[in-house]
């Protein structure tokens, strides 16, 4: 299983997060760097992955309620995809 610990130093502003998630998740090129398009491409991940995401995320002075959006979305696609696993540490 690929495990993938986020670094939440990394996510200094939106955009700042959208480049790290697309790195650091190794997502496709045509990532659209918004919410539903991490969504759709956390859905169509196909080897077992683990995200553990740092449980401070949602009180990020950053991110602000895009944190909390982040997370919400991060769990909604690992009910959708058996490969999928958050952990929120």
């Amino acid at each position: 299983m690929r495990t993938i610990t986020l670094d939440l130093e990394r996510m200094t502003s939106v955009t700042a997060l959208h480049k790290y998630l697309h790195s650091a998740l190794a997502l496709p090129a045509h990532y659209g760097a918004n919410l539903d398009a991490l969504y759709d491409c956390l859905t169509e991940i196909a080897e077992p992955t683990q995200l553990i995401v740092p449980a401070d995320i949602t009180d990020n002075e950053k991110l602000g309620w895009y944190g909390e959006q982040l997370l919400q979305v991060l769990q909604d696609a690992a009910e959708e995809n058996e490969n999928l696993q958050v952990t929120v540490k």
